[in-house]
């Protein structure tokens, strides 16, 4: 099995375990500066092509729907049923990289949402149920690229040093917003010209290219070889990393940000998958590439000022919790305001403003419940990570298919954006009556984790 990425050191031994690093603690396990930039730039390129893949339907959602003659609940099965996939692998895929590699596990999974982005248009042409077949595919898309932040997670904590992951992690995170601007402008442009096919060619051909450049350019070809062993052992959970789980969900504010999580993960995948629609039948004749570019071209500096902000406010003696609550309001709370807000104009610039509003402030959660997480338990973040995006990814499949049928039912999108706000004040109420930013891991049991 051929995926992986990683600078040239030696082959793995038995001492060095299946990561193939050192584990002494010794500067050879990370990579140097000049490694680490362009490391960098390619995994904000792939986080990028990420999100060009997984907004490619919603893009085409209104296209699809008249092709194939779906109503708003058939869509609202087709757009949902990506996230049933994407909520089964985030565990085990953050487990797997863990121990054969997280960029083994990047690769492996981009050439497989690449080449199935690819060929979805040419079998929609063989099969005539063409809503089975496209719940299928965003499912299993779901399934490959639900993996994806788990092993970016896992490369970057083993590659990176303490000292510069913040950076790290946070350009490669704007890749998100970048792959959703990317498709957004560009996608729409071959939507008006080409036809839907043409965005998945578009997203799926890039992806494959990426991984094609990256395997040549960035890797020692050895290390393209996973050996059966190390996968069985990437497979097998031992007892050793099991975690507390009873103790630790005994925490008040454990739960609060997990149920913070969810809601803000939840709505985050409603507005995504929902607003190029909104659009296009609110304001016919309004250019896709305006409503599918500026609220996610907002998003990138406000996400910027939000942790700059944090930062900024806690250096000058505020308190941890007090800021991340004050984040989470703006994120969670003045986001949902503006969600409402556009629910009820008619205005095409007024939605355009309320939407880059809307979104650009979502990303204050990245100061807020985001990194709480790391404040109550730092030895096992990545895992409660992973529980509350799962949970996040499953209560944004009911959201995702609620909206569809609020909108067939009703024949408002008033309903939609209620919904939004709902479920976000849900989770804020949760994060500011027991919410808290101390450790809650340091008993005995949580040590060495």
């Amino acid at each position: 099995m051929a995926a992986g990425c990683g600078r040239d050191v030696p082959l793995r031994s038995a001492e060095h375990g299946p990561r193939g690093a050192r584990r002494d603690g010794g500067a050879e396990r990370y990579w140097s500066r000049p490694e680490s930039r362009v490391w960098t730039a390619v995994l904000l390129l792939g986080t990028c092509l990420l999100y060009c893949a997984r907004v490619a339907v919603p893009i085409c959602a209104v296209a699809l729907s008249s092709r194939f003659g779906w109503d708003k609940k058939q869509s609202g099965v087709v757009l949902s049923s990506f996230f049933w996939g994407y909520c089964l692998t985030q565990v085990i895929g953050g487990h797997i990289s863990d121990r054969i590699g997280g960029e083994k596990v990047l690769l492996f999974s981009a050439s497989a949402w690449g080449f199935l982005t690819v060929v979805t248009p040419l079998l929609t042409h063989v099969s005539s149920a063409h809503l089975a077949f496209m719940t299928s595919s965003r499912f299993l898309m779901g399934l490959l690229q639900g993996v994806y932040f788990p092993a970016l997670a896992s490369l970057l904590s083993q590659k990176v040093r303490e000292s510069e992951r913040a950076f790290t992690y946070s350009t490669v995170g704007t890749g998100s917003q970048f792959g959703t601007l990317v498709i957004g402008g560009a996608g729409s442009l071959l939507l008006d010209w080409y036809g839907w096919e043409s965005v998945f060619y578009f997203s799926g051909l890039l992806t494959l290219l990426w991984v094609y450049c990256t395997c040549k350019y960035l890797l020692n070809e050895k290390e393209l070889i996973i050996p059966l062993d190390y996968l069985t052992r990437g497979l097998a959970i031992s007892k050793q990393t099991k975690v507390p789980w009873k103790q630790l969900f005994k925490k008040a504010p454990i739960w609060a940000v997990i149920i913070a999580q969810l809601s803000t993960a939840s709505t985050f995948f409603t507005l995504l998958s929902w607003l190029p629609t909104f659009f296009k039948e609110t304001f016919p004749e309004s250019k896709g590439w305006v409503f599918n570019v500026v609220p996610w071209l907002v998003a990138i500096p406000t996400s910027l000022f939000s942790g700059f902000l944090s930062d900024h406010l806690i250096s000058q003696g505020y308190k941890t919790i007090t800021i991340r609550k004050f984040m989470q309001v703006i994120g969670s709370g003045v986001s949902s305001i503006f969600a409402l807000c556009l629910g009820q104009t008619s205005s095409f610039c007024k939605a355009i403003v309320f939407a880059s509003a809307s979104v650009g402030l979502q990303s204050f959660n990245h100061s807020g419940i985001s990194v709480n997480v790391q404040d109550l338990a730092p030895s096992c973040a990545g895992l409660l990570f992973g529980v509350g995006n799962t949970g996040g990814a499953l209560l944004g499949v009911v959201c995702v298919y609620l909206a569809g049928y609020l909108i067939e039912t009703t024949g408002s999108w008033i309903s939609v954006f209620n919904l939004v706000a709902a479920v976000n004040s849900i989770g804020l109420c949760a994060f500011l009556i027991f919410g808290e930013a101390q450790r809650v891991d340091t008993d005995s049991a949580y040590i060495d984790l």
